[in-house]
């Protein structure tokens, strides 16, 4: 799904930019206001989870794979779509700058698919389904699984016609290939965000919003997510995603191979020249320790005096 440099037009990159960035300030602005002090250390640790879950890629069919986007799951956990997408960002930027996953010109447009269009059909159909499932709170893990997996097929179709804007793909091929391929990496993602969420109702209802939102007890949260980063993620799939199979397929894979824009970076494609695949752990947890960093500093500087 991470777009990478060269798929699409400059006017697309400029437009999806800019719409990116006037609606991230926004959700900037909102989330200073809404998180107090104590959601710091959750919002640090969902962005960092993200980044992590993000590294395992599962196969699904046709040599094909996918991994986790995490929209819907940041939005429950964070309680709000706001903040949800500060998160996601988050994540994208990182991933582009330090990892070079997904392309600098492209940011705008991963943002908007991703962090935009995947955080709030997630977030909005996750309310709509679990009042229609009766609004207990146990059954928020198979309304966000529900909307999970539909999030991941509406930033497909985002993706698509970004894609077909550029010229880069027409409708008819491009849209039923990434609908169909992303609706089974939908599955996935709604399979995790259930499971997820079913755990921390049951066993870290702490980690959920709640009248005295807070991170009790760091250890088990804070050591799982730094294992999916620097182990888990060993055993991640080699398969192509779907966007990289279709161009594949479609014959303009070849056009991410003229980069437009590029930063030098060690840490490219999770990894470091000679280390390996301790490099592929070595980068993992350096990108989760960021994530954690960023996210976590972005609640402590919007209100310094709110808890």
């Amino acid at each position: 799904m991470h777009i990478p440099d060269g798929f699409i037009s400059p006017v697309v990159a400029a437009v999806t930019s800019v719409a990116s960035a006037g609606f991230l300030a926004i959700c900037l602005s909102r989330t200073r206001e809404n998180m107090g002090l104590r959601y710091a250390p959750i919002m640090g640790l969902t962005t960092a989870f993200i980044f992590a879950a993000q590294m395992i890629n599962f196969p699904v069919a046709g040599g094909t794979s996918g991994h986790l986007l995490g929209g819907t799951l940041a939005a429950v956990i964070l309680g709000n779509p706001w903040s949800a997408s500060v998160s996601i960002a988050t994540v994208l930027f990182i991933q582009a700058f330090l990892f070079a996953d997904g392309g600098i010109t492209a940011l705008g447009a991963n943002i908007f698919n991703m962090a935009i269009v995947g955080v709030w059909v997630g977030w909005i159909l996750t309310q709509i389904v679990q009042q229609l499932l009766g609004g207990s709170r146990f059954r928020l893990p198979l309304a966000a699984g529900i909307a999970g997996g539909i999030s991941v097929i509406a930033a497909a179709i985002g993706c698509s016609l970004f894609l077909i804007f550029s010229g880069t793909a027409t409708a008819t091929i491009i849209l039923p290939a990434m609908v169909g391929v992303h609706s089974l990496i939908g599955i996935g993602e709604g399979l995790i965000t259930a499971s997820i969420l079913t755990y921390l109702i049951t066993v870290r209802p702490d980690l959920l919003p709640g009248d005295q939102p807070q991170l009790k007890k760091w250890l088990i949260p804070v050591i799982s997510t730094l294992l999916v980063a620097g182990v888990l993620s060993l055993f991640a799939s080699a398969w192509p995603d779907g966007l990289e199979k279709i161009a594949e397929i479609q014959g303009f894979g070849e056009l991410a191979e003229n980069v437009r824009f590029s930063i030098p970076t060690p840490f490219a494609d999770y990894s470091i020249e000679g280390f390996g695949k301790i490099g592929t752990s070595i980068t993992g947890i350096l990108g989760t320790v960021i994530c954690f960093g960023v996210a976590f500093g972005i609640v402590q500087i919007g209100k310094p005096n709110q808890v």
